[in-house]
């Protein structure tokens, strides 16, 4: 079964799998003690803090290892803010940070801190101009990720960087998708990451604080890991993400070749098999080995059920599926379509079998979503009414779309629809629409429940 979701976590590489299972007879002991055991698990440790730090581009006493990304993140971010309290307390973030970012971010403001996000464009890449500008003199620290991790999109972290030094902020860079490809630009302050990324096992993330860096480790003092992570060290599975990290950046130039090749067949071929679609992310500025797209009149959930089915895992930031009712920050944040989303993040040693079936099997297991959620095939004829309104209140993503889709042709040219919906996916995915379909999208009204979308017909 072909596994598509490399983003969310990588399977387990082979040489991970091979140093776990070694270091789990050798490094089981105390790595603070004195007695052989305990000298025989530093050792391993400290291997795999160079062989880490080699890979980050920093040394071996700039690093900590975490109980996970997340982790790292959280830390780096508090840490970084109270060393640097003094200066002030104003935090700058793009937009479309990892969820572990933006949690941090909003705690630091709920505690009477400040924050800025920049804002990016339709491709999801901040512009450094608009970063350098966000940066105040009271701005205590600057986040900012290599690549995103829903569309795949790189970020320009040298320029930032350079900015950022030019203002005397330290730059947080949050490489979990992009550490294991490639190494991260430098001029970097603080650098977060995760071993289930590259294929380690979960339950490792690394943090990377540059000497000079003012940083105060929050909550209770702990002498393992420079303070910054409490807690006994992990070392079998420590050990296993620095040997995966090493063995995946010596395969990556090759394999990243590949998976980019893979990666432009199902960009290219997916907007012609499929109708309605669109294709969101840097097309050049990108991860290799992600994709990500949105299908109109598409339930999401309904579509990744399909597709497992199928025999294909992916994943997606839509806002149709059970675990939420609003769109993926990234996708609002630049402004493309929503529903119907679909991330296709194909692992190391992925086939083209593998993608030319998915290819294969994608456009039927659309078409069948909306057979059955009755989306139009085609636009209806027109007729004499000048406007309409369509009551989509208490119906969920795509449904306020589709049922605009099906009355679109019911008004004149110059005529309008106004879709009733209380879903905020709405807000986001009708206008979306309105590009797709060159349409004029008027603007949202208030109603008395939800919001009134008015929708010009053009054409």
């Amino acid at each position: 079964m072909p596994y598509f979701d490399a983003a969310s976590a990588a399977p387990l590489h082979p040489v991970a799998r091979q140093a776990l299972l070694a270091a789990l007879d050798e490094g089981w002991a105390d790595p603070a003690r004195l007695h052989r055991e305990g000298r025989r698990a530093r050792l391993l440790l400290d291997a795999a803090r160079e062989a880490a730090a080699e890979a980050v581009g920093c040394r071996p006493d700039e690093l900590s290892f975490t109980s996970s990304g997340t982790r790292a993140v959280h830390s780096g971010i508090s840490g970084a803010l109270a060393g640097r309290r003094r200066v002030g307390r104003h935090l700058t973030a793009s937009a479309v940070e990892h969820s572990s970012v933006l949690h941090s971010a909003a705690d630091h403001e709920s505690r009477g801190g400040t924050v800025t996000e920049v804002p990016v464009d339709r491709s999801g890449a901040v512009d450094p101009a608009a970063y350098g500008a966000a940066l105040r003199e009271d701005t205590a620290l600057a986040c900012l990720q290599s690549a995103n991790h829903e569309v795949g999109t790189v970020q320009p972290v040298a320029e930032v960087a350079g900015l950022c030094r030019e203002a005397g902020v330290p730059l947080l860079v949050d490489a979990a998708q992009s550490l294991g490809l490639e190494p991260v630009p430098g001029g970097w302050s603080l650098l977060a990451a995760s071993a289930h990324k590259w294929g380690g096992p979960a339950g490792v993330g690394l943090l990377a604080v540059r000497k000079g860096v003012r940083f105060a480790v929050q909550g209770p003092a702990d002498e393992r890991e420079s303070g910054r992570a409490a807690g006994f060290e992990d070392i079998p599975a420590i050990v296993a993400a620095a040997a995966s990290l090493r063995a995946v950046r010596a395969e990556a130039a090759a394999e990243s070749v590949r998976l980019s090749a893979l990666v432009d067949r199902i960009r290219s071929r997916v907007p012609v098999l499929v109708p309605d679609v669109e294709v969101v992310g840097d097309p050049v500025r990108r991860l290799p080995h992600l994709v990500t797209f949105s299908c109109l009149y598409v339930d999401g959930e309904t579509l990744l059920h399909e597709l497992d089915r199928a025999g294909f895992s992916v994943s997606s930031g839509s806002s149709c599926t059970s675990s939420t009712l609003t769109a993926s920050h990234v996708l609002k944040a630049m402004g493309v379509l929503s529903e119907g989303n679909v991330r296709v993040s194909l692992p190391a040693g992925t086939t083209e079998e593998d993608v030319d079936r998915f290819l294969d099997v994608l456009p039927g297991a659309v078409a069948g979503v909306r057979e059955k959620l009755g989306a139009p095939a085609a636009a209806a004829s027109a007729a004499p009414a000048a406007s309409l309104v369509v009551d989509a209140l208490g119906r969920r993503c795509p449904i306020p779309v589709i049922e605009l889709a099906k009355v679109i042709g019911g008004v004149p040219v110059g005529g309008t629809v106004t879709v009733l919906s209380d879903d905020e996916a709405a807000r986001l995915d009708i206008p979306a629409w309105c590009a797709m379909r060159e349409q004029e999208y008027v603007g949202e009204e208030p109603a008395d429940r939800g919001s009134a979308y008015v929708v010009r017909r053009l054409s």
